[in-house]
């Protein structure tokens, strides 16, 4: 079993705010992610399949094919957007990096056999600062 990932990265703006919460409660809770004027990370995904390298190929999946999928399903949708706003898939959802890791796994997850008949999606990493980051493995 080989595991391949790819690493991109985007710009994206959110905030941390339960509206069922006083203001006191999310400032306790979220603090400063919680700030009303929204705040910003400079996010890294890191998306890994694995399977079998394909015997005429030696490839698992197409890097450049995987680059061009990760990018127009889910890098041009979030990249300096407000996450909590402008996402189509993230209205209604507490924007956190959890949640958006489990929304950027659907999409993937859908659209990999596009690309790859060998491939299956393994996991999602995405650092939402350098020492802070989730892993998702659907």
């Amino acid at each position: 079993m080989v595991f391949l990932s790819r690493k991109e990265h985007f710009n994206a703006a959110h905030k941390l705010y339960n509206p069922n919460w006083s203001e006191e409660k999310n400032v306790e809770v979220f603090g400063p992610c919680a700030n009303a004027n929204w705040h910003g990370h400079n996010f890294e995904l890191i998306v890994t399949v694995k399977g079998e390298p394909d015997p005429e190929t030696g490839f698992v999946v197409d890097l450049k094919k995987l680059s061009r999928l990760i990018r127009d399903e889910v890098i041009e949708k979030v990249d300096h957007k407000n996450l909590n706003i402008d996402v189509d898939f993230m209205h209604g959802k507490m924007a956190s990096t959890e949640n958006l890791v489990i929304e950027f796994w659907k999409i993937l997850e859908e659209k990999l056999p596009n690309i790859t008949d060998n491939g299956k999606l393994h996991s999602l990493k995405l650092y939402e600062t350098p020492r802070n980051y989730v892993e998702y493995y659907g």
